[in-house]
């Protein structure tokens, strides 16, 4: 998602904001969209997230925010891990993924994004996914953490445009597929707009709905570092 943070945004209260953004904030993972104004940015240009450590000093962050980012890791239980050791003592860490229920729609690889190296849940012991984690198992395992929040975020998704389980998908890059999805992305008027998906997914083909509306299709987990 090229504006993660941004559509996360727009659904958080101000006290959101205020009782976890307001000392100093890591984003991991940001590009041009950081969490907040103030946020130091770690992205590309700063090195590799998946070494971070050997950039940044341990527990030097009141707050490490990431959104989209973690299932680009080519370790992902490991960056969570090292994330969490620069969290000082009482702050937090903030955790957007996607939802593989929502967003790979049981379909691996990724057909969305081919960089995607995870996928994510939280719950089940089992998945459909082959790499699929369990965030909050995960995250309860760190290292005196207490989980405050673990929510599935699906603003403005239809579970009705959801590609069906078990059903093969069809090229969704195919051109006439590209062709119909350009012009969906146009229509302003949401029930015409509708059409034009419910057409596409009859033929075969799924949709992402997070890169054609406003829909969120992501887990949020927050936690807090004691001690």
């Amino acid at each position: 998602m090229g504006k993660a943070a941004s559509a996360a945004n727009k659904i958080r209260d101000k006290s959101f904001f205020q009782t976890y953004l307001g000392g100093e904030v890591l984003d991991i993972g940001a590009g041009s969209d950081p969490v907040a104004p103030h946020a130091q940015i770690f992205d590309r240009a700063e090195g590799d997230a998946n070494e971070i450590l050997n950039y940044l000093k341990l527990k030097s962050f009141d707050c490490v925010h990431s959104s989209h980012c973690l299932e680009h890791m080519h370790d992902p239980k490991q960056a969570l891990q090292d994330w969490w050791k620069l969290v000082k003592p009482g702050g937090y860490m903030i955790t957007i993924v996607p939802h593989e229920d929502l967003y790979e729609q049981f379909i691996w690889p990724s057909i969305f994004n081919d960089d995607h190296k995870a996928t994510f849940r939280v719950a089940g012991a089992k998945s459909w996914s082959p790499v699929s984690i369990n965030i909050y198992e995960e995250c309860i395992g760190l290292s005196n953490c207490a989980v405050l929040s673990c929510n599935i975020q699906d603003n403005n998704y239809d579970y009705g445009l959801r590609f069906p389980k078990n059903q093969k998908p069809k090229n969704h890059r195919a051109f006439w597929n590209r062709q119909i999805s350009s012009v969906a992305r146009r229509i302003k008027n949401r029930e015409l707009r509708l059409r034009f998906l419910k057409f596409q997914l009859s033929r075969g083909y799924p949709i992402d709905q997070t890169a054609k509306s406003d829909a969120l299709a992501q887990i949020e987990i927050i936690c807090q570092k004691l001690g």
